[in-house]
């Protein structure tokens, strides 16, 4: 019993986007999708700990979960109804040329959508490619259950009313629409780094697991996207160090203080991997791909003294030509005290203060800095400001022992 449990739990993780792509495929309508896939996992929590694992787990689901939504149409006498809503839904028309006609990724494409607000997609994302429970979902992003669960129905049904198409984009649409999924997916695996809110967990492992998981799949069946590569590449780079973010006593610990010991050296060498070669691909690299390739930076040095400063400062200059935002030039003003000091640093801070003033890290990274010039009241009032601001618990607690120590 306990390896069919296991079983189940595998292919739940494997094969819950594949069953719910075909059938969305098939009916054209999320809900059967959705509903008929839930009922063939359940059919086989039922069947398999007696029956044994069928042979091919994904194929068995996908034949139950076919059978359940075709049971449900006749039950509903609305099978010709439904067809026909399956043709308005999806649009039979050949793969643009240089992506791949997969279920799962026509899938992903519908469920992050434009039409649809960025929470839709990600509450509709989390649902139906990567199986989470709507009380899963709700717990995640600290929202209630009926909320999250209204929003994934409100997004359904626009895709319905909207006669959004279950297909790949065009070629001429593919890089926007792209650039949109990858947002979805950075969105939820930031939300699992580091929680945005207080009283809970700073790391939640379940959402940067699925964001990893559902980037790796979009890497394989987009496998010469830069920008996808890039992206899964900064994950797995983050998602390396997670061990060594947390003290025991629920302190947040920054990049300096880690013991790197405990860092996950797979995931290194994998993020890695890919970081060289969109190196070597000699194309000129995206947002995520530099962002990978600062990370990889310091996930290369054993120890912080180590960290070529050099080279992060220049990939930062290249990051800035595409994107401006005051929080990458924040971002950057980090990386310059380093190699120029605190005082060169401090100016462009203070450049940023008119922008930055509500964002919780502008006034601990001036605190920060501050501290190291000296200047005790100042950086202690910017600590205050820091603390003062939402922000989790962990992060509070570091913030308000680095204060304390200024005393």
């Amino acid at each position: 019993m306990t390896d069919a449990r296991e079983a189940i739990a595998q292919a739940h993780r494997k094969e819950w986007a594949r069953v719910v792509a075909s059938l969305a495929r098939r009916f054209g309508d999320l809900d059967i999708a959705e509903e008929a896939a839930a009922e063939a996992f359940a059919t086989a929590v039922e069947r398999w700990p007696a029956g044994g694992v069928p042979p091919n787990p994904g194929a068995w689901l996908t034949t139950t979960a076919n059978h359940k939504a075709l049971d449900r149409l006749r039950r509903e006498a609305k099978r010709e109804g439904k067809h026909k809503e399956a043709q308005m839904l999806y649009d039979d028309v050949p793969a643009p040329p240089g992506t791949i006609d997969d279920d799962r990724l026509r899938l992903i494409f519908t469920c992050c959508h434009p039409a649809l607000g960025m929470e839709a997609r990600v509450a509709l994302t989390l649902r139906m490619l990567g199986g989470l429970t709507v009380a899963e979902i709700a717990r995640a992003f600290l929202a209630q259950e009926s909320a999250i669960g209204r929003r994934i129905t409100r997004a359904k049904a626009k895709i319905a009313a909207a006669r959004i198409p279950y297909r790949v984009p065009t070629a001429e649409d593919l890089p926007v629409r792209v650039d949109g999924v990858l947002t979805v997916l950075f969105l939820v695996f930031n939300e699992g780094y580091l929680a945005t809110g207080p009283g809970t967990d700073p790391l939640r492992p379940r959402l940067t697991d699925e964001s990893i998981r559902l980037t790796r799949l979009l890497h394989a069946l987009m496998p010469s996207d830069g920008e996808v590569a890039g992206l899964l590449a900064l994950m797995l780079l983050i998602e390396a160090r997670r061990t060594a973010r947390v003290s025991a006593d629920g302190e947040l610990i920054p990049l300096d203080q880690q013991d790197r010991q405990v860092w996950n050296t797979t995931l290194i060498a994998e993020g890695h991997k890919l970081v060289r070669a969109r190196l070597a691909s000699g194309e000129a690299p995206g947002r995520y791909q530099i962002l990978a390739a600062i990370n990889a930076v310091h996930t290369s040095a054993r120890d912080e003294r180590d960290t070529d400063w050099s080279q992060v400062v220049a990939l930062y200059d290249q990051l800035v030509l595409r994107d401006s935002s005051p929080i990458v030039a924040l971002n950057r003003a980090v990386a310059i005290a380093e190699l120029d000091g605190p005082d060169v640093a401090l100016a462009t801070v203070r450049r940023l203060e008119g922008s930055l003033a509500g964002y919780r890290a502008f006034h601990a990274t001036r605190a920060e800095l501050l501290r190291r010039l000296g200047r005790k009241e100042e950086s202690r009032d910017a600590y205050g400001e820091a603390i003062r601001l939402p922000g989790n618990d962990a992060e509070t607690a570091h913030l308000t022992r680095r204060r304390e120590q200024l005393k």
